[in-house]
């Protein structure tokens, strides 16, 4: 136990400490064919030997293979891509090369590493970001004569692949393309994302050009299957990580428990500020990961209040927040200052998760499950990136699933991490590609498009976007696809939030529509930079939201209210335990009225009506159905026992949620549930589990091979909680509507045992 938290309190919380040792780098020499003003840049450096995962990708990608290298943070992934791609610009003046990063704080970065590099070269290569912060005149100059264009997929989506002819002379000499971070492209994103790859692939060979991959990860389960979904190539996988690591001690903490009967522990909002306070009293540059923005901004905030001093300028210690809805020159400002030192700590969603160089940090908070032990792994790895102890704490909520790996830490610490999915034949994500692909180019009888293009052109010329003439097909549209097609939400069209205080009228955000509707609603506090503005209109039609300063001690927060109905359903399965229907449904989502928190004790003080109309969400689910010739289904059809069947599947569809991320590399907030004692379409119970997103992402369906796992787990969680009948941490605090069941948790187990022990399938 490190001395700062001896004799604090905070120690009595702390369930288990892994001390990670650390390993010594596996070296070996350079290349004996690179490039002399390359490895005369790599010695200036101060780079005298590669890693060994560095020489079997530079090695992989001069036999002219793709590569797709799976190291952990931190481990010099950087020059598994800039080496081969340096030594071909090297060696033939005219070729060219794309680097796609998934965000522009990560694009910022990068540059400034490869800068630093090409400034030791004797011969200079030129390399240009190109991307929506880009002005006009740079944009031009790195059509013209940039040999590296670090991008983003939703530039290259949106203004790169739409304009081409511009790009002639770069697409002739394309000779690599640079995917990092690969893992964070999976679902709806993922799906996205290897779709515009199809169309870049397309315009390459369109100006005779077949460049190779390399791509770049942390740890996942399924490195090469994503790749090559990603890429339509099988690519050589390295994943031999000879780089060192630092030495490390993880703490699982939980928060005390307030209310041992209903099982409440304390908020841990409050207990992340507490822990993170101490940790920058001793001096330790501190990042903290938390869950929405909203916690974000709320922590942030609380931190700068608990340093406030006005003698010593605050204890000399600045916290940021750093979350999505930023403005670029507010995030530009943040990671200078953490790099330069002026900022000793910052409060982050996963917006900083990625492997961007924000300074020696040297310890990392992570307030909740951040969803995936893929995500996990690259927050704990942003501290000790560099030398020395690191120290690492994971601040469980009350949630099942953060309880059940306080008892299992074997699941943080040796399971493998998850398997990332993606879609990209997914009906709606494929019918916008191939729009934006026939904009770009006409498409040609027999060309190879994904699965089912010549049904879509047909599709799309009966709609009249799309003309027919002598076996192609070209655009006959006036509309321009690409800039209505966001990729990573279901809307392009954000919302702009502009601060109205005393005639301002300045853009301070911005937020995509279906979340505004239940943050920015009028009356709504929004908080920015640890700045209050009360929401005064949001127009939704005009993508608008005006907002004011405010200094009112509460923040809010709203209650939605869904609906789901069938529209179709294409698969059912006759199981013993229950029916498995999969199929289409539409969601529809209401915020009806809005909670007002006072900050710091997060105690309910009001309510306030909520008046926008509702958010409809057509998508994918799988549906339990369970009917009166199933064994559970004779439980909960039977006659009476209406209580405890509205217990029962409240609790189950609790437990679903909160568990199925185990399986499926994705936030529980990707998932939507819900539950009917009596269905319109089934007349048995049933329970919904669907994508949040248009069309679906196959991540409900993918939880079809793990359904008794699932159920065995959520078993394990309720009998190892240690509470009387049922809490946050097992199957959620009992709701009043439902009816009070006095033994709520024995009953519920017993039909999770039930589920969990009988085989599925008909004997």
């Amino acid at each position: 136990m490190p001395d700062f938290l001896s004799k604090t309190g905070l120690e009595g919380n702390i369930v288990h400490i892994e001390h990670i040792l650390g390993v010594e780098p596996k070296t070996v020499d350079l290349p004996v064919d690179l490039h002399a003003s390359l490895k005369s840049a790599l010695i200036k450096k101060g780079i005298q030997q590669l890693y060994s995962h560095q020489l079997a990708s530079w090695n992989a990608a001069r036999d002219g293979k793709d590569v797709v290298v799976v190291t952990p943070t931190a481990s010099g992934q950087t020059l598994c891509y800039n080496l081969p791609v340096m030594q071909s610009l090297l060696e033939a003046t005219d070729s060219s090369a794309f680097y796609l990063f998934p965000t522009k704080a990560l694009s910022q970065d990068q540059q400034a590493e490869l800068s630093h590099l090409v400034g030791f070269l004797d011969e200079k290569i030129k390399t240009n970001i190109y991307d929506g912060d880009t002005p006009q005149a740079a944009r031009k100059l790195a059509r013209e004569q940039a040999s590296i264009v670090i991008t983003n997929p939703d530039m290259l989506h949106s203004g790169i692949l739409p304009n081409h002819a511009k790009w002639s002379r770069f697409f002739t000499a394309l000779k690599y393309i640079v995917i990092d971070e690969m893992h964070i492209y999976r679902g709806v994103f993922g799906s996205h994302v290897a779709n515009v790859i199809r169309r870049l692939l397309r315009v390459a060979l369109f100006y005779g050009a077949t460049p190779q991959f390399i791509l770049c990860s942390a740890t996942i389960t399924n490195p090469e299957s994503l790749a090559t979904a990603l890429t339509g190539r099988c690519p050589v996988l390295v994943d031999n990580n000879g780089a060192p690591k630092a030495e490390r001690l993880l703490f699982l903490y939980n928060p005390p428990l307030v209310d041992p009967v209903q099982g409440i522990r304390r908020s841990t909002t409050l207990e992340a500020v507490q822990l993170c306070a101490k940790l920058l009293r001793q001096g330790l540059k501190t990042i903290l990961f938390a869950r929405s923005r909203l916690r974000v901004e709320l922590i942030a905030s609380y931190l700068n209040d608990y340093f406030r001093n006005a003698y010593n300028e605050n204890n000399h210690i600045k916290i940021e927040p750093y979350r999505a809805g930023l403005l670029p020159t507010e995030r530009r400002a943040i990671e200078k200052g953490l790099r330069d030192g002026t900022i000793q700590g910052v409060v982050s969603t996963n917006a900083l998760e990625l492997g961007i160089d924000i300074g020696g940090l040297e310890a990392a908070v992570i307030a909740g499950w951040p969803g995936s032990l893929a995500s996990f792994r690259q927050q704990t790895g942003r501290a000790g990136r560099r030398q020395g102890i690191s120290y690492e704490f994971f601040i469980a909520t009350g949630d099942p699933m953060d309880q059940y790996l306080l008892e299992n830490p074997e699941r943080i610490m040796l399971d493998a991490a998850e398997s990332a999915h993606i879609d990209p034949d997914n009906p709606y994500i494929y019918l916008d590609h191939v729009k934006c692909a026939a904009f770009e180019l006409p498409f040609c009888g027999t060309e190879k498009f994904g699965t089912d293009l010549t049904t879509v052109l047909v599709f799309l010329e009966e709609a009249g976007i799309v003309r027919k003439s002598q076996s192609r097909w070209y655009w006959s549209s006036e509309a321009f696809p690409a800039e209505k097609i966001s990729l990573r939400s279901a809307s392009a069209d954000n919302v702009v939030i502009i601060d109205e205080t005393g005639g301002r009228n300045v853009v301070i955000g911005e937020m995509d529509r279906p979340g505004a509707k239940e943050f920015l609603f009028e009356k709504a506090i929004y908080i920015h930079r640890g700045n209050q503005f009360i929401v005064r209109k949001l127009d939704v039609d005009n993508r608008l939201c005006s907002v004011e300063e405010s200094d009112v001690n509460y923040f809010t927060d709203a209650v939605v209210r869904r609906d789901i109905r069938i529209l179709a359903q294409d698969e059912y399965d006759d199981f013993k335990l229950y029916h498995l229907a999969c199929g289409d449904v539409l969601v529809v989502s209401q915020a009806e009225r809005f909670k007002k928190l006072r900050f710091n004790t997060h105690e309910n003080i009001g309510y306030g009506e909520i008046y926008l109309p509702p958010e409809e969400l057509q998508t994918r689910a799988v549906i339990f159905i369970f009917g009166d010739t199933t064994v559970t289904g004779q439980v909960l059809t039977q006659s009476g026992f209406e209580i405890a069947k509205a217990n029962i599947l409240a609790a189950l569809t609790f437990l679903i949620k909160n568990m199925a991320p185990l399986f499926l590399l994705c936030d529980k907030g990707d998932l939507g549930v819900a539950w009917k004692i009596r269905d319109d379409h089934f007349e048995t119970p049933a329970l919904y589990v669907w994508d949040r997103y248009p069309g679906g992402t196959g991540l409900s369906e993918a939880l079809h091979p793990h359904i008794q796992a699932l159920f065995s787990f959520c078993l394990e969680r309720l009998n190892h909680c240690g509470c009387r009948n049922g809490c946050p941490s097992c199957i959620g605090l009992p709701d009043a509507s439902l009816g009070v069941l006095d033994d709520r948790k024995t009953v519920i187990a017993g039909f999770l045992e039930l589920l969990a022990r009988l085989p599925s399938h008909e004997a």
